[in-house]
């Protein structure tokens, strides 16, 4: 992924802290301290890695976002900060990834070429020459990677992985 200006590191930041406050949310509202989601987790979720993301320190990558997601059995948007204005996402409700085109360059988006190999590992779809994917992979990526959604669907486009 090309590098984005200085306030893109102050908009991640802001991005991972709230991103912390949905995570600390929804692990309170389950009665669990982070201690007790270490020990359910039998040690997958660290008491520490966990208080760290959720104090915003550490970036959640998008399979320990679902792993997350699944622990606390809630969906991967449940997780994910609404936008700053609280508004919902506007964006495409589906897109298709190129995957021919992103083959040729994983080494400069290595976040989504493993995001688009869990989805296809997760749907066992390995014959297509691209990959369907929906608003919530977009929000889910646009959190990984501290970029606002639309913005994130925009550089896609302009880098031919878009279909």
């Amino acid at each position: 992924m090309e590098s984005f200006d200085g306030g893109a590191q102050e908009a991640e930041h802001r991005h991972a802290v709230a991103l912390g406050e949905r995570l600390r949310r929804v692990r309170q509202q389950q009665r669990r301290s982070l201690h007790e989601v270490e020990a359910a987790s039998r040690g997958e979720l660290k008491a520490s890695v966990v208080g760290a993301y959720e104090r915003g320190e550490r970036t959640v990558s998008i399979s320990r976002l679902h792993l997350l997601a699944d622990f606390y059995r809630v969906p991967v948007s449940e997780l994910l900060p609404d936008t700053p204005s609280g508004e919902p996402v506007a964006g495409p409700e589906r897109f298709v990834i190129d995957l021919v085109a992103l083959e040729g360059c994983k080494d400069d988006e290595p976040v989504l070429a493993r995001y688009v190999d869990s989805i296809r590992a997760r749907r066992g779809d390995y014959n297509g020459r691209v990959l369907t994917m929906r608003a919530a992979d977009l929000e889910a990526l646009s959190a990984v990677l501290g970029e606002e959604p639309l913005r994130l669907h925009e550089h896609l486009a302009t880098s031919g992985l878009l279909r």
